[in-house]
């Protein structure tokens, strides 16, 4: 192949402004054609969050209490003898309900006894020395009359007939004591309730007021709950208490997984714990089941009054931060503002609002952690049934 000769028409000047005339336009257009294909894509928005919501409405929110409270019978009486002698027989079983005045055991009463008969025998002496004692005070006041004896002889007479009254009485006192203490030989419960484990068995030699004792005794129904409740919260307690209103007070168990039984509070405390600032306060339950155990630690909920027409929402939709208590209100737009709210009682599943918001409104109650105030939203399809 031959190279083209170069055309003899046209001038050398003419052929170098050619090129000149293509560099000038290609280098632009070269230029604008690399931007156009590495230019990166103008910057989209943050995605919106998917979020569950839910739509404050009016109710009915109870004020509680829930506090740390123990089960502490009415009654727990240690039976202790009154009197010192060998037990010689035992009248229950352990764990029985006895009723009051029932037998539980028997001190041997013999030496009682034998008192007993020795105080009687003393008095019938006594009365008899009395008896003549009183027949020669007559006669020598007839022989005084008649200036037949000495006066001091009378008197005499008179004050020895004083101390026979007086050892009558005491004779009497002793066997009033005697017989009073062959009572005691048989021993009774004090209280109904259930009787404990056995302390002593029969054989045994026991002394007046020794411990441990015979046996305890717990009344088992009905039976209280001990709790206290902070300073704080008294006021509002001791107004409604005042008021004749009957606070309902429900026992758990120590994990909160059941209710155990309802009473009702029946007393309050006179002075407050000053290393706590708690006030003790104690509620009556019927207990027919028994499920309340003296000793028994149990969490308590008490109902000191009910909030009627609140604003409630989802207690997931409350949180704490910077501005105090907030929820995320949904707007129309499908963005999320930052509400600032006034929080009042809840009963774990529901919050009441105080202020701040309004019944009608929409907030965020899941899909909270990544949102800001303004953020966009898309709320999430509700799961199918």
């Amino acid at each position: 192949m031959t190279e083209a000769a170069p055309d003899p028409a046209m001038p050398a000047g003419g052929r170098r402004w050619r090129w000149i005339l293509a560099v000038l336009v290609g280098v632009p257009l070269a230029f604008m054609t690399l931007h156009l294909l590495t230019r990166k894509p103008p910057p989209r928005g943050p995605e919106p969050q998917v979020v569950k919501v839910a739509r404050a409405a009016l109710g009915e929110m109870p004020e509680t209490l829930t506090e740390l409270g123990t089960v502490t019978p009415v009654a727990t009486v240690t039976v202790l003898p009154e009197l010192s002698g060998y037990l010689t027989a035992v009248g229950y079983r352990e764990g029985q309900e006895v009723a009051k005045g029932q037998f539980l055991a028997q001190i041997d009463p013999r030496p009682y006894e034998i008192s007993l008969r020795q105080a009687q025998a003393q008095l019938a002496k006594d009365e008899a020395a009395l008896a003549q004692g009183r027949s020669d005070l007559e006669r020598y006041e007839r022989l005084r009359g008649q200036q037949a004896i000495a006066e001091q002889t009378v008197t005499d007479q008179e004050f020895a007939v004083r101390q026979l009254e007086a050892q009558i009485d005491t004779d009497r006192a002793s066997i009033a004591q005697f017989q009073l203490d062959l009572v005691y030989c048989r021993i009774t419960a004090p209280v109904a309730g259930r009787v404990g484990l056995r302390l002593v068995d029969p054989g045994n030699y026991v002394t007046a007021s020794s411990a441990p004792g015979i046996v305890v005794i717990t009344t088992m129904k009905p039976t209280t709950v001990e709790f206290t409740v902070a300073q704080n919260d008294l006021a509002r307690v001791i107004e409604r208490f005042r008021a004749g209103a009957k606070l309902p007070v429900t026992a758990f168990t120590s994990d909160n997984a059941r209710a155990l039984a309802t009473g009702t509070l029946y007393a309050i405390g006179n002075q407050m714990a000053a290393a706590t600032g708690t006030v003790t306060l104690r509620a009556t339950f019927e207990n027919g089941d028994e499920a309340l155990f003296p000793n028994e630690f149990v969490n308590v909920k008490m109902r000191v009054d009910t909030l009627r027409g609140a604003v409630l929402v989802p207690t997931s939709a409350v949180l704490n931060g910077a501005p105090g208590d907030y929820v995320f209100r949904v707007n129309a737009d499908r963005t999320v503002s930052v509400n600032k709210v006034t929080v009042g009682p809840n009963d774990g599943e529901r919050s009441a609002i105080l202020a701040g918001l309004s019944a009608g409104d929409t907030v965020v109650i899941d899909g909270t952690d990544r949102l800001s105030d303004g953020a966009r939203i898309d709320v999430a399809a509700p799961p199918r049934r």
